[in-house]
């Protein structure tokens, strides 16, 4: 009986959508693995989210919060409610603009997230450890690259399409004529 090929072995080639699907199962399994890591501990992703930026940025607007960790303001808003139901954060009133609230983590808040993501991190180290250091490496780089190239192609078609209504507009002029 032949032996079984696997993907590296695999005579299909990698096309682009192949490694989109690879790139998102692969992201999939392990969001999935960190979320539930985080949900043993009693929290969802997202405000897990928000006390590991106030861990490592320290005290930051609902609003700042928000674009770090890419919640809306009403998302962001629960997720500090909850947050400080439990006592793990505080508002207050900013000194340089009173009508800006910052959070920042309590004496329980920093305790808490400092051990849980102490904890993500090994599990995180955990999961990424079948790869060696050279590979890790080169994997950052290779979607480093990949990440940048999608970025810049977003941004050209972007551009494209905000300068196609008026190129449409210019040959709708000069049809009536």
């Amino acid at each position: 009986m032949p032996a079984r090929k696997t993907c590296s072995q695999s005579d299909t080639p990698t096309t682009g959508p192949r490694l989109w699907i690879v790139l998102a199962r692969a992201y999939g399994a392990l969001s999935g693995y960190a979320e539930a890591c985080i949900a043993a501990e009693g929290l969802c992703l997202s405000d897990f989210m928000v006390l590991e930026i106030l861990l490592h940025k320290g005290p930051m607007a609902i609003s700042s919060i928000g674009e770090k960790v890419l919640l809306a303001n009403a998302s962001m808003t629960a997720a500090v409610d909850r947050l400080e139901e439990r006592d793990f954060v505080v508002r207050q009133s900013s000194q340089a603009d009173r009508r800006s609230k910052l959070v920042s983590l309590t004496r329980t808040g920093r305790t808490f997230i400092s051990e849980l993501y102490a904890r993500h991190a090994r599990d995180i180290e955990a999961v990424t450890s079948v790869l060696t250091k050279r590979e890790r490496d080169q994997l950052r780089a290779l979607l480093k690259k990949l990440g940048l190239a999608a970025a810049t192609a977003t941004q050209q078609r972007a551009k494209s399409h905000l300068s196609a209504p008026a190129q449409q507009t210019k040959r709708t002029r000069t049809e009536r004529r």
